[in-house]
């Protein structure tokens, strides 16, 4: 029963990943479909080139608060429901990580866009700060750090999903947090694939220019 119980809530952080809000957003505020636009992803930076500022710093804490609600929900839900079986408490961490993961995933493969989405990052920085805040902010640093300097949102969504696995490593995070960290990350950046051939080839366009990313 209890192994039941968790997969739903596994498939609940799915679909929790999947609210496609950038698409949401964009037919609210607009009447448009993003995904038919700019870069063709449903992220807050391709909503940012095609709607504004608002409608996309809407869509990012959004897209953050899913990795954040997926694993956190999943966490106090399994800990209040088999409090008094400790053998299975002690897996909460990894039903927590793989949590994230699916959320992560939903978002750039949702259900509801068949099968479309944005790239994930957003999410997964929320899924880190619910797991360790100090990881986290230093990847939210990194990243902000990155965009600062080059003003290319790929190269600090990459830089980011990189900083996350060595700040798993050098916080001591537990196990199951570093080989979130790990598939993550390397999701992330396989999202990022025709970015990083742009950032090669140095095409890709900075923070202000109306070019697809």
């Amino acid at each position: 029963m209890a192994w039941i119980f968790g997969v739903f809530l596994l498939l609940t952080a799915y679909l929790l990943g999947s609210i496609p809000t950038g698409y949401l957003t964009t037919k609210a505020v607009k009447g448009i479909d993003i995904r038919e636009h700019g870069s063709g992803n449903t992220g807050a930076t391709n909503v940012l080139r095609v709607v504004g500022k608002k409608a996309a710093a809407s869509v990012l804490v959004v897209d953050l608060l899913k990795g954040v609600s997926a694993v956190l929900l999943t966490q106090w839900i399994l800990t209040i429901a088999y409090a008094n079986f400790p053998t299975f408490l002690e897996t909460v961490p990894w039903w927590m990580t793989i949590a994230g993961l699916l959320a992560i995933v939903g978002h750039s493969r949702s259900v509801w866009l068949n099968w479309t989405g944005g790239k994930s990052a957003a999410t997964g920085l929320g899924v880190l700060l619910s797991l360790s805040w100090p990881v986290g902010l230093g990847v939210a640093g990194i990243f902000a750090l990155t965009l600062t300097v080059f003003r290319i949102v790929s190269l600090g969504s990459i830089m980011a999903a990189l900083a996350s696995v060595v700040l798993m490593l050098a916080l001591h995070q537990p196990l199951p947090y570093i080989l979130l960290a790990i598939a993550g990350s390397f999701y992330v950046i396989l999202r990022h694939r025709t970015n990083i051939q742009r950032l090669m080839a140095g095409t890709e366009p900075r923070l202000g220019s109306q070019s697809s990313s």
